[in-house]
């Protein structure tokens, strides 16, 4: 039994992707998609009672969620860069979307934590916007029609995710049971195959997206091995948004409060103070990066929690 075993279920109850589940980034990103699909449908519906044409649609409310291929429409609606993403008003499309973001994120959300998925998501979601902008402006059949072109869905998010997880763990197999299981990258080629079937001249940008949202993912692994963690300005961000609202942003952390004692000690002699609080501090910790990251001293911290029964 490995030592990230060891404490697993150590005072508190394992931690399993369901939904509704507190902290689930998968569960955050699948959810706002389907919102933003809601939402869109709504006003679709609203537009067919007054008995107005889909293109009415398309121009009067769609154009502020998709993201314009023409710099000029973009720079007065740069806020689609995120939009886009997030928005989808095919049926076919989100579902397709959605289920591959939940066999890719699954398993990159439960080897990294929760706090590297919606980067991914959000990286390639941007590199997608600046491929698809690029591939409009680059290639001449495209340009003739830039001023109507425009990037709507997931894919290139999703697909982000998906090189991600593949490139971190190429060797993870599905479905042990049969035969000993399908590898990643064979699901991962499945994937490709059909995001990439039908190409033709007017989707040409839309798969240049989708392969720069790839390339994201892969670049973001890529960093990631080497200590560059592409996420950390992303969850510090909106930590400190969120503290913007919290009137307990100033606490000390228990670390700093009771980690060590010091009674009568000389300030070079530093005994561990052993507390249920440190503890879970720990095993948060584990939740959101792994155990893998945990210094010396907190494994040791588990280990004695781990003997003394605390």
């Amino acid at each position: 039994m490995g030592e990230s075993d060891r404490y697993s279920d150590y005072k508190k109850p394992k931690t399993k992707l369901t939904f509704g589940q507190e902290g689930n980034a998968l569960v955050s990103l699948i959810t706002i998609n389907i919102v933003f699909f809601l939402l869109l449908q709504t006003i679709k519906v609203i537009y067919f009672v007054f008995e107005s044409p889909e293109i009415a649609f398309r121009a009067g409310s769609l154009q502020y969620f998709e993201l314009p291929a023409q710099l000029s429409s973009f720079a007065k609606k740069p806020w689609t860069v995120l939009t886009y993403m997030f928005s989808d008003v095919e049926v076919f499309r989100i579902l397709s979307n959605m289920l591959w973001l939940w066999a890719f994120g699954f398993i990159l959300q439960e080897l990294t934590g929760s706090k590297k998925l919606i980067p991914v998501y959000i990286y390639g979601g941007i590199a997608g916007a600046l491929f698809f902008i690029l591939a409009n402006y680059a290639l001449p059949p495209l340009r003739q029609d830039i001023g109507s072109a425009a990037l709507l869905g997931a894919n290139a998010a999703v697909m982000a995710v998906a090189v991600a997880v593949t490139t971190l763990v190429p060797g993870y197999r599905f479905f042990r049971n049969l035969g000993g299981g399908i590898p990643i990258w064979v699901l991962m080629l499945v994937y490709v195959l059909i995001d990439y079937a039908g190409i033709s001249t007017e989707s040409a940008a839309y798969s240049i997206a989708h392969l720069g949202g790839g390339l994201a993912g892969f670049l973001f692994i890529v960093f990631l091995r080497k200590d560059i963690d592409g996420s950390l300005w992303m969850n510090n961000l909106y930590n400190w948004f969120m503290n913007l609202f919290n009137p307990n942003k100033k606490q000390v952390s228990a670390k700093e409060k009771i980690f060590y004692k010091n009674d009568g000690r000389a300030p070079y002699k530093k005994s561990a103070n052993l507390t249920q609080q440190r503890v879970d501090e720990i095993l948060d910790k584990i939740n959101q990066k792994g155990y893998q990251f945990l210094t010396e001293e907190e494994k040791n911290i588990l280990k004695r929690a781990s003997e003394e029964d605390l």
